[in-house]
C-alpha cells in the first residue's frame, strides 16, 4: 500500500486529531466535560481516525476519490 498523503497532509491530521481524540475521549471517561453525549463520541472517533490515518500515510477516502497529497516516486507515472 503506497501513501497518498503529504507530510504536511500528516502533520495537520496529526495535530487535529490528537486535539479531537483529547477533548472527546477525556469529556466521555474524564470529569472535565467540554462537551457531552453522542459529539464527545464523534469528536474522538474522527479524533482517532484523523490521528492513524496521519500516522500511516494512507487515507481511505483520498484512495476512493483519487486525491495524492504527496510528490510520487521516482520511477513511477
Amino acid at each position: 500500500m503506497e501513501g497518498n498523503e503529504g507530510l504536511f497532509d500528516r502533520i495537520v491530521r496529526g495535530v487535529v486529531g490528537a486535539i479531537l481524540l483529547a477533548v472527546g475521549g477525556f469529556s466521555i471517561e474524564g470529569p472535565i466535560a467540554l462537551v457531552e453525549g453522542a459529539f464527545a463520541l464523534i469528536m474522538a472517533v474522527a479524533g482517532g481516525s484523523l490521528l492513524l490515518t496521519g500516522l500511516i500515510g494512507w487515507c481511505p477516502a483520498y484512495a476512493l476519490l483519487g486525491i495524492r497529497t504527496c510528490a510520487p516516486r521516482h520511477g513511477t507515472r
